[in-house]
């Protein structure tokens, strides 16, 4: 086993989910619920499948194409949702003064 990519594939989903949709949604569910037991291993459950379903996808992909021309869709995928996020990201104060 690959120690240092467990490590580095820990610390990245890790920190990349601390504040996601998915963990607030955690909170929600646990917060109106007898049973946070229950949410704890549904949620987490469902983090597994989706990584899974992740990796799977990545390593279909990494085999039919090579690996540099998914690292490249991958890293322009990120840089237009960066570039969308910090133009167009905040939109409310604009549509708040519009309203008012």
């Amino acid at each position: 086993m690959d120690w240092k990519l467990l490590g580095i594939s820990f610390v990245t989903v890790f920190l990349s989910e601390l504040g996601d949709k998915s963990q607030l949604a955690a909170i929600a569910l646990s917060g109106g619920c007898k049973s946070p037991r229950a949410v704890f291993f549904g949620t987490a459950s469902a983090l597994v499948l989706t990584s899974l379903l992740g990796v799977l996808a990545g390593a279909g992909a990494a085999q039919l194409l090579p690996v540099k021309f998914v690292k490249a869709i991958a890293a322009v995928g990120f840089a237009v949702l960066a570039i969308r996020l910090l133009c167009f990201g905040d939109n409310s104060q604009e549509t708040e003064e519009t309203t008012i």
